[in-house]
């Protein structure tokens, strides 16, 4: 058989592991690519540490991302572990290959200050205000990735004050909200219901046509208030998670609560999630912890 010929196999295995659709796309471009640089009939046999290093090379030359060349790497050696689990390949040969060394970037991260303007004060003007306070609330109280705020459904609400939360893998866990998520998502359900479309009865967080948000139209809703509140342009959904991490920590909140919150399964993880004289803390903290 052509290598080409196991790349959808090993693709619909992800997907019946439970990996995301984000994941799988990006494993498909990387995978497509690596059988380009192959050719398409080339057999199975083609692969080997060998092509697969110049591969990295290759994508290298074309002054990709290292974050980029990495993803790309980590998707053909996914592939390979589960082509020599399924006795395609007598050895792993891909452990051998190094991709580029990626350094851990520590994010800027908006301030408690400018988080309060974020959620305080007079509204910005917006079609639905009341459901744009609720997205921030839930993004940076609860510490939610974008998939996930966009995930939710109605029935997630299992108490008046917490949510349950579909994370990477299909990993469950429950977050409390506070008291100012909990005034957030109550001022907003009667909106939702006028714009309710049957299509989407059961998600939470709806768009102004009644059908379910994307994590697109979450960004762009993010970076208009920032701008519109004298932010940087560079506030993102994911600048919310990092912040509420942060945050918590300067307000005394243990490292290992913090990742159970975030739905880390890495403490390591979790460390990265700060910025400023917060990092400090958090390496500090990380420190007592893995010691204990």
């Amino acid at each position: 058989m052509t290598l080409n010929s196991y790349f959808p196999q090993f693709l619909e295995w992800m997907h019946a592991g439970g990996a995301s659709e984000h994941t799988i796309r990006a494993y498909h471009r990387a995978l497509k690519r690596l059988g380009e640089a192959l050719g398409p009939e080339a057999p199975q046999e083609a692969l080997n540490a060998f092509p697969l290093q110049n591969f990295v090379g290759v994508l290298r030359l074309e002054e990709l991302a290292d974050s980029s060349v990495g993803q790309a790497l980590a998707a053909a050696k996914s592939f390979v572990s589960w082509a020599t689990a399924e006795g395609i390949y007598g050895d792993n040969f891909a452990k051998a290959v190094r991709g580029p060394r990626r350094q851990p970037r520590i994010p800027i991260v908006p301030t408690i200050g400018e988080m309060k303007h974020m959620l305080d004060g007079e509204a910005v003007p917006s079609g639905w205000p009341e459901r744009d306070r609720l997205v921030l609330e839930l993004l940076y109280g609860c510490g939610l990735r974008n998939s996930e705020l966009i995930g939710l459904n109605l029935e997630d609400r299992i108490k008046q004050d917490e949510l349950i939360i579909r994370g990477k893998g299909k990993k469950e866990r429950t977050v409390p909200m506070g008291e100012h998520g909990i005034a957030a998502l109550d001022n907003y359900l009667p909106g939702r219901k006028t714009v309710l479309r049957s299509t989407d009865a059961i998600a939470l967080v709806l768009n102004r046509r009644g059908g379910r948000m994307t994590t697109r139209s979450i960004g762009r809703m993010v970076k208009h208030i920032a701008q519109a509140k004298g932010l940087s342009s560079d506030i993102h959904p994911h600048s919310f998670r990092h912040a509420c991490a942060g945050h918590m920590l300067e307000n005394g909140v243990h490292l290992t609560d913090i990742q159970k919150l975030l739905g880390h399964s890495r403490l390591a993880t979790t460390l990265l999630y700060g910025g400023g004289p917060t990092w400090k803390r958090m390496s500090e903290s990380y420190d007592r912890t893995i010691k204990r």
